[in-house]
């Protein structure tokens, strides 16, 4: 077999005997078209050797030992500069440590930062564990044509990461580890997006294993529910458009029994507390002359999604309409028996009085500032995040589709709860009327949306 990677080339033969011949018909078709090869940089009849800067085995594809010594004995960082050197040394190294872009985080917002150059215990311990993952790197084997691989996934708060192995009678080989780290608007998106996005992430860069093999997802998250819904928008839509070209099926998660990948999975649980009944809120409030309403989209740690479409039965305005959203997420939430809240609103107004930034001088956006600061002490911790319109998408959707509602024929077909609020003043009532209607729709959509298995 002959494999030519731009000016480097290997030749490779199943039988010691047949080497030889195969060498001849590289070197005649090298003299047919006037082609030289440099002595100086050619090896022949080897079972090892390095090769792309990686180092070939029979064993598989193992990491070059001078790149992990030369990792190995890089001395502590003095300045930004010896650390774009340290990365640049990770970086070629990475397809072999198991979520390098997690670990590597504080040396990353190291490089981020403006301020003067400082070297925390943060970032010595993120380089003595990249020092002994590299210490005893994994051998990375190759798939043979036709096999089917299997990616394992784990989602990060800040970076995400993936593995491509193979099953084999020998036990489960890795093939290639990927990560990366999140930046910007990428911080923000649910628990599920990140994981759709490691998928993504990990069919461009394997791009060529993606192609060349049927590729299974393991995982517990409803991501092919998710990429199958009719009704997907923006960047789920592009994402679900770029992995349709492989061919890939998904599967609950199993356990992964090779050590090295093992400790990949177990780590997951790292940066999440299980145990914490969490909840992501995106609100948004519409007014409009054909009518109010109120969008609310809500994910828990385990995947659970549930939307909102709440129609305001009761003329407002726009910034009582953002309050109306913001107030009917926290009241869900609150019968979630949700313990940790984090909640994304597009309106600076509403964003920025709740935080006691701005003043409120309206009685009625009063009124609703007050109750929602109520609620807010039930929470054991609360967090309230302004983002872009273009980032809280969805429950703005949710929230037209509520306001323009028709009254009379025109069902809608989207997978949602639809409900409508009653007149919310004199004084803002508890919703006990709808909230029955809401109990009802809500187990239909947690049946719906929670993960099997």
């Amino acid at each position: 077999m002959l494999e030519v990677y731009m000016d480097d080339m290997i030749v490779k033969s199943e039988e010691e005997v047949d080497h030889t011949t195969h060498l001849k018909k590289v070197f005649d078709q090298a003299r047919k078209y006037d082609m030289r090869f440099n002595p100086e940089k050619c090896t022949f009849g080897v079972k090892a050797g390095k090769f792309l800067g990686f180092y070939l085995t029979e064993r598989g594809i193992e990491a070059n030992p001078d790149k992990c010594r030369a990792f190995f004995e890089f001395p502590t960082p003095d300045s930004k500069k010896s650390i774009q050197s340290l990365n640049g040394m990770l970086t070629a190294l990475s397809r072999f440590v198991a979520k390098s872009a997690q670990h590597a985080l504080p040396l990353f917002k190291l490089l981020r930062k403006e301020s003067a150059f400082e070297w925390t215990k943060e970032c010595e311990d993120a380089l003595q564990h990249l020092k002994r993952a590299l210490s005893e790197p994994p051998v990375l084997t190759r798939p043979n044509e036709g096999e089917t691989l299997y990616l394992y996934l784990v989602v990060a708060s800040e970076a995400i990461s993936a593995v491509l192995i193979r099953e084999t009678e020998q036990g489960q080989k890795p093939v290639y580890f990927v990560s990366k780290a999140l930046q910007g608007p990428e911080l923000r998106y649910l628990q599920i997006e990140k994981t759709v996005l490691a998928v993504v992430m990990a069919a461009r860069k394997l791009r060529h294993y993606f192609l060349a093999h049927s590729i299974v997802v393991r995982t517990d998250q409803p991501i092919k529910q998710l990429l199958a819904r009719p009704d997907m928008t923006g960047r789920m839509l592009k994402w679900s458009l770029e992995l349709s070209e492989f061919e890939i099926f998904f599967e609950s998660r199993k356990a992964l029994k090779a050590q090295v990948l093992a400790d990949f999975i177990a780590e997951m649980t790292i940066p999440s507390t299980p145990n914490k009944n969490k909840w992501t809120i995106f609100v948004d409030g519409s007014s409009n002359p054909q009518g109010s309403g109120a969008g609310i989209m809500l994910e828990n740690n385990e995947g659970v999604l549930i939307e909102v479409s709440l129609e305001l039965a009761f003329p407002t305005t726009n910034n009582q309409a953002e309050y109306e959203a913001f107030l009917a997420g926290l009241r869900l939430v609150e019968d979630m028996e949700a313990e940790e809240i984090k909640i994304y609103t597009d309106s600076q107004l509403v964003a920025s009085q709740i935080a006691g930034e701005y003043q409120t001088k309206d009685e009625r956006l009063t009124e609703y500032l007050n109750l929602i600061k109520e609620k807010l002490t039930k929470f054991k911790q609360s967090e309230i995040k302004h983002v872009p319109r273009e980032h809280n998408a969805r429950a703005d959707i949710l929230s037209k589709l509520a306001s323009t509602k028709k009254k009379k024929g025109g069902a809608h077909s989207r997978n949602v709860i639809q409900a409508e609020h009653s007149k919310t003043f004199r004084g803002i009532p508890d919703m006990r009327n709808q909230r029955q209607e809401l109990d009802d729709t809500r187990v239909r959509i947690f049946e719906h949306r929670k993960p099997s298995g």
